[in-house]
């Protein structure tokens, strides 16, 4: 078999818009995929297809919003490659190129995030620009951390002193000088300002309007953050991103970076931010070789400031591109996509598509009216439990919402009828406090100048808070950051015993002294120190020693720590079920989810809860059309989660939660986004029919007689 025969035999698995787009030239291309329509499929298939053509896999740029993706994007085309070479007969002049390329060379992809691919070319890269390699990454927790300690420096948010000369503050003066935004509100409004590329008082206005009297003083702070990230060699994620798009700008250093990659493909294309965008069009100015991958009614992450402006423009910005869409879906039955369908056909502007299935049995989806939150948790838990009865496992099942709380009353119900389930969107693993400690201890080895990680390991000790930890981090800058200067510190009674392991861990562990040590090898020494200090400082010591073991083992797997630190911040585990904790015991257990954190993934069943207006769309999300045509997107990913069922319920009654419950409420209006359009497609009905008890007397009544005894009153 030739290899164009063979290709096409690999290719004939395909519908023809996904073989159009695995086929596809060097010029722009861009895949409009809608939901379950075998995106990652296709966009394997289209690497598969490239390298069979005789493109370097080394030169291929893989774009994705997780490893994860990446990875699985690579094990696909892994496998397609492998068929291609099987079909080659080489024996009768077939593709050498192909033939010769093993999914092992597959490996040699350029694949991962945005961030960790910035990472990579800025320490590869960055001298030309003047960004020394030996940089290390904050994560958001540090970041903010980072914020606070510059608002406490520069006092922003404390009291002064008022002139006695001075007329007294008024009641308003005092609050707006006390309110001044604590440090994730600095931090979210400074990465909107980079991302978006807008004004700092533009973002004010838009997002922050309850900051816009701080403008002058967020400018100061702003200004003390970024120049306090360039002293001490560390980056956050806004900055990867900033430096390299610097780095495209850059005559010199574009030019060796576009000399690397012949083909850029990246995935989830709505879902990146005009700083992204910029990079992209800084390695393929003219859009040759470039790929990408998504759809604009799933653009739901603006408050990361992300734009759908990105997709929906790309045409214009990349003049020849040829668009591709992907309209047949392999997830839901045909009721369902006629459903879903009507409701985004109302968005103001899109790509136009009209999603289809062979699946072309099912029932109506449902949109089921409860009296009030009680009445549809009920309501919820029976449905789920009999569609279990019906043989559709729970971990086939999802609850999804807009907000985490609104499924609290739900949580509560199923724990007191025992449903086991699992709730995605806790706090991750990196997150947590015990994981972040140690983890602290090598990014400072590796960076001295990392006042962050540095003054979280010292305060770990006992009788060191954070004004003496500022005093030895100072120590250490006028000592040209040598650990040794704190030999001489005469540390306070309480920590005599751990100071002098303490230092002889972190020498250990920098300079000329960590050479030979492994990775692994380096995290079993922080262990063996921090484990004492854990055990005094968090409670369930015994599970959190369980995750540092395995995170240890986790750290073999990289050949040097900047590597380790880089994967531990850019790509961490969702959670530490992803590594260590108890067992599940239950073979079963329902899935409960946020919308957001439900991208990307299908049931069998799923309950979309609380879809009332002013939850969805949320009342926060409401103030321009473009956050409510978000929220009417956010609304269809929702519903095209589901396979086979989909259920809407909306609670007609919220009642007011106070300090203690009350009779008083509100009635609540359906959703907008079901229209009378969109609500054809679904079958209506409330969830619990309330009748009266019929009486049994049959004898007629006088009430004459309690009337005059009224009137004898008077």
């Amino acid at each position: 078999m030739s290899s164009t025969d063979a290709l096409n035999s690999v290719l004939s698995k395909l519908n023809p818009a996904q073989r159009a787009a695995a086929c596809h030239g060097k010029s722009p291309l861009l895949i409009i995929a809608g939901a379950g329509t075998g995106k990652t499929t296709t966009l394997a298939h289209r690497v598969a297809a490239l390298v069979a053509s005789g493109v370097d896999p080394a030169r291929m740029l893989l774009l994705t919003f997780t490893r994860r993706a990446s990875a699985e994007l690579l094990r696909r085309a892994q496998g397609i490659v492998k068929e291609f070479n099987d079909a080659s007969d080489s024996t009768e002049g077939a593709n050498q190129t192909g033939a010769q390329v093993s999914g092992a060379a597959l490996n040699r992809v350029w694949g991962g995030t945005f961030h960790s691919v910035a990472a990579r070319l800025l320490r590869r890269f960055g001298k030309l620009i003047g960004v020394p390699p030996d940089f290390t990454i904050m994560d958001r927790g540090d970041s903010e951390d980072l914020m606070h300690v510059l608002r406490e420096d520069l006092k922003l948010g404390q009291e002064e002193k008022p002139d006695e000369s001075d007329p007294a503050p008024q009641n308003e003066e005092i609050a707006s000088r006390n309110r001044f935004p604590l440090k994730g509100t600095c931090m979210g409004i400074y990465s909107r300002a980079v991302n978006t590329q807008w004004t700092l008082k533009k973002v004010l206005e838009e997002a922050y309007p309850w900051c816009a009297d701080h403008e002058e003083d967020l400018k100061r702070l702003f200004n003390a953050y970024v120049d306090t990230k360039d002293q001490n060699g560390v980056m956050d994620y806004d900055d990867l991103l900033l430096f390299w798009q610097a780095l495209m700008e850059d005559e010199s250093a574009g030019a060796k970076v576009r000399e690397r990659f012949d083909c850029v493909l990246v995935d989830e294309y709505q879902d990146t931010n005009s700083v992204q965008a910029a990079i992209l069009k800084g390695l393929c100015p003219d859009g040759t070789g470039l790929t990408v991958v998504g759809d604009d009614a799933q653009s739901i992450y603006s408050f990361r400031a992300a734009t759908v402006r990105n997709i929906l423009d790309f045409p214009e910005e990349f003049p020849g591109t040829c668009t591709v869409k992907l309209e047949q879906n392999y997830r839901s039955t045909s009721p369902i996509l006629a459903a879903t369908n009507a409701v985004i056909a109302a968005s103001k502007e899109r790509h136009e598509k009209e999603l289809w299935s062979d699946r072309t049995e099912g029932n109506l989806p449902e949109v089921v009216i409860c009296e009030d939150e009680d009445e549809q948790t009920e309501f919820v838990i029976d449905n789920i439990l009999a569609h279990r009865e019906n043989g559709i496992r729970l971990t086939k099942q999802a609850v999804l919402f807009r907000a985490s709380h609104h499924s609290m009353t739900l949580e509560v119900e199923l724990a007191r009828r025992n449903v086991p389930f699992h709730k995605f969107g806790g706090l991750k693993f990196v997150e947590t406090a015990h994981v972040k400690d140690a983890v602290s201890f090598l990014k400072f080895a590796e960076n001295p100048r990392d006042i962050v990680s540095g003054t979280r390991i010292l305060v770990l000790l006992p009788g060191i808070g954070q004004r003496r930890a500022r005093q030895l981090l100072q120590q250490l800058a006028e000592n040209a950051f040598d650990l040794n200067t704190w030999k001489s510190f005469a540390p306070p009674k309480a920590t005599s015993t751990d100071w002098p392991l303490f230092c002889a861990l972190l020498i250990g562990l920098s300079g000329p002294h960590v050479q030979g040590l492994t990775v692994q090898e380096q995290f079993h020494r922080v262990v063996r120190f921090y484990a004492p200090v854990m055990e005094r400082r968090y409670d369930d010591p015994r599970a959190r020693k369980q995750d540092l073991e395995q995170l240890e083992l986790i750290a073999g797997r990289f050949q040097n720590r900047s590597q380790f630190l880089t994967e531990m911040t850019l790509d961490p585990p969702s959670s530490t079920q992803d590594l260590a904790g108890d067992p599940i015991l239950d073979e079963d257990y329902l899935i409960l989810s946020t919308i957001h954190s439900a991208k990307g993934l299908e049931w069998d069943t799923v309950h979309v809860i609380h879809a009332a207006d002013g939850n969805i769309p949320s009342d926060l999300a409401t103030g321009n059309a473009e956050q409510i045509e978000e929220e009417r997107r956010l609304f269809y990913v929702a519903l095209t989660r589901a396979k086979d069922h989909l259920t809407v319920t909306i609670p007609q009654r919220y009642y007011f939660h106070g300090r203690f419950r009350s009779d008083q409420h509100s009635y609540a209006q359906p959703t907008r986004f079901l229209t009378k359009a969109a609500l054809k497609h679904f079958r209506q009905r409330v969830a619990r029919v309330h009748e009266e008890p019929e009486d049994d007397l049959d004898v007629p009544t006088d009430s004459s007689h309690i009337r005059q005894r009224i009137k004898r009153r008077w």
